[in-house]
């Protein structure tokens, strides 16, 4: 579609602070990220710690996004997704109200649906809005896998669904759908893997690490839909020892960490059950995090 949203995309984190949503931080990380080339931002997203905020939350987060990122050319593709359709359906016409440029929807969680269950679910929630709708496949997180019959299935045949972030980490799968609709969006949704994904066709990006190093993830990125290869390999090789200290943990944990270690969050705040990193692993991501120049770091 003529508004396909793509490129280079971070999954933002969501900064807390007394426990509270720190809208300040929040804004300014959301500034870094346009200053340093990425083309989307996603809030409230797994990164985001969606599961754990409040609606009233989510939805601010998607506000303050869509405010920081005004003007600035800089796209919002909001998290809108949930187990329940009505729920889904709610925060994906507030995004659309607040003037979010596309919804990122992940596969329903925890209830298990049929592939025909999650036809429907999607359908459901892209006929509500007008604007564009990213599936968003991880099975690790949700315990149902969005078949590529099923995606080929919406992709046909719902005019606003024009992309899937991918995240089986299964690179065989990446070209089973590129393969059958090359016209699909497929945005990597495994900062490890996204150089052999943008070779094999992906479209884009919806990284971690870029909340850290957006600057090398948008160069990654953008060297490889420019058709240098050569040099967006190089960057992904170099990315690799912090991509993997991301995920020592589970997703958000590290990058946050990271990011306070950094100087990027005043506080270090998760919502429960979500706590801080071992201590082992704590020393883990600060080695990492030492091998990189870390932009608008003072």
């Amino acid at each position: 579609m003529s508004s396909m949203i793509c490129g280079a995309m971070t999954a933002l984190i969501t900064p807390f602070r007394n426990g509270e949503l720190d809208e300040a931080t929040y804004a300014d990380l959301i500034r870094r990220q346009i200053a340093h080339g990425m083309d989307a931002v996603v809030p409230v997203g797994t990164t985001g710690e969606s599961a754990t905020l409040s609606h009233d939350e989510h939805k601010r987060c998607i506000e303050i996004a869509v405010e920081v990122c005004r003007d600035s050319g800089v796209k919002v593709i909001a998290g809108a997704g949930s187990n329940a359709t009505h729920e889904a359906i709610d925060i994906a016409r507030h995004a659309q109200e607040c003037g979010a440029h596309a919804i990122l929807s992940v596969a329903p969680y925890y209830n298990k649906p049929s592939q025909e269950g999650l036809y429907q679910h999607y359908k459901a929630i892209a006929e509500a809005i007008e604007i564009p709708v990213m599936l968003y496949n991880v099975p690790g997180r949700t315990s149902v896998d969005i078949q590529p019959a099923t995606v080929f299935r919406l992709f046909d045949e719902v005019e606003n669904i024009y992309a899937i972030k991918e995240a089986t980490g299964s690179m065989e799968r990446a070209v089973d759908l590129l393969a059958a609709r090359p016209e699909l969006c497929l945005v990597s949704g495994d900062d490890a893997i996204d150089y052999p994904l943008l070779a094999n066709g992906a479209k884009g990006v919806i990284s971690v690490t870029a909340n850290l190093l957006p600057d090398l993830k948008s160069k990654l990125v953008h060297t490889a839909l420019a058709g240098d290869l050569a040099a967006s390999k190089a960057i992904n090789d170099s990315l690799y020892p912090i991509n993997k200290a991301m995920f020592v943990e589970s997703n958000p944990i590290p990058v946050k960490a990271a990011m306070y270690l950094a100087g990027l969050l005043p506080t270090l705040e998760y919502r429960l059950p979500l706590v801080p990193p071992s201590a082992e692993n704590m020393k883990k991501i600060e080695a990492a995090i030492q091998n990189y120049t870390i932009p608008g770091v003072k």
